[in-house]
């Protein structure tokens, strides 16, 4: 019966997308065209993350690990540990003053109507390509001078074996930290793994931990930063999982 019930919250999931992508893709589609009316797409873009992130009956709450505040005039990369798709939406949500560009799979684009949208909003990245990965630096170079923060998934995806509680960190967040002096935001989500996985015929409805652990200064050593994020998410994950 719960694997039912399970497939059925999945089926809302998709009757959920479509109709926030038709209402919600349009103006976004339309003011994306310009680069003078694409800061006004991502008051759509952060409803669409409202509605689906508690249109699927989660709730998160927020457990700060430092005392350091977000700046609402500052630009950041922003990072977090990746084990649900729900994580894409808890950025939208956290950062209401900042506009939000993300770097993603190539592969979303297939995705219909969403794949449009998708492709105008985000930094897409072919993870086969070395090409690609090494065009990321500069595509969000520019995205930042638009005045957007970036918001990166430093695993480079979620892994298969889902024993894994946080895989090796890719370079790409911290190598564009030091290179654009960008500070670091460090979050680590903590349900989302049991509460929305990938497998279908699991999950629950129910309230995530987000915690906020730290804002990284840019320095002229991304291992390093790599290695204090690292560890920080870590920490928090082998703590309170």
């Amino acid at each position: 019966m719960t694997t039912i019930l399970n497939y059925l919250w999945r089926f809302w999931l998709i009757i959920l997308a479509f109709v926030l992508t038709i209402i919600l893709g349009i103006p976004v589609y339309i003011l994306s065209l310009k680069k003078s009316t694409f800061k006004y797409a991502h008051g759509f873009i952060r409803i669409w993350c409202y509605g689906m992130f508690f249109g699927m009956g989660l709730r998160y709450e927020l457990i700060n690990l430092t005392d350091k505040k977000i700046d609402k005039n500052k630009q950041y990369v922003i990072i977090s540990n990746h084990t649900s798709i729900m994580d894409i939406m808890l950025p939208c949500i956290l950062f209401p003053n900042h506009q939000l560009c993300y770097v993603g799979k190539k592969e979303l684009v297939k995705i219909p109507i969403f794949g449009t949208i998708y492709k105008r909003i985000c930094v897409m990245v072919d993870r086969s390509s070395a090409r690609s990965r090494a065009d990321v630096y500069r595509r969000c170079a520019e995205k930042m001078e638009e005045g957007n923060s970036i918001v990166l998934f430093p695993e480079g995806g979620v892994p298969d074996d889902t024993s894994i509680v946080l895989d090796e960190f890719k370079d790409g967040a911290f190598t564009l930290s030091s290179k654009h002096h960008s500070p670091i935001a460090v979050f680590t989500f903590i349900g989302l793994k049991e509460m929305f996985p990938f497998d279908n015929s699991k999950g629950y409805p129910g309230k995530v931990k987000v915690f906020f652990n730290d804002i990284l200064e840019p320095t002229s050593s991304p291992k390093e930063l790599k290695l204090s994020a690292f560890e920080a998410i870590k920490k928090t994950l082998t703590e309170h999982s």
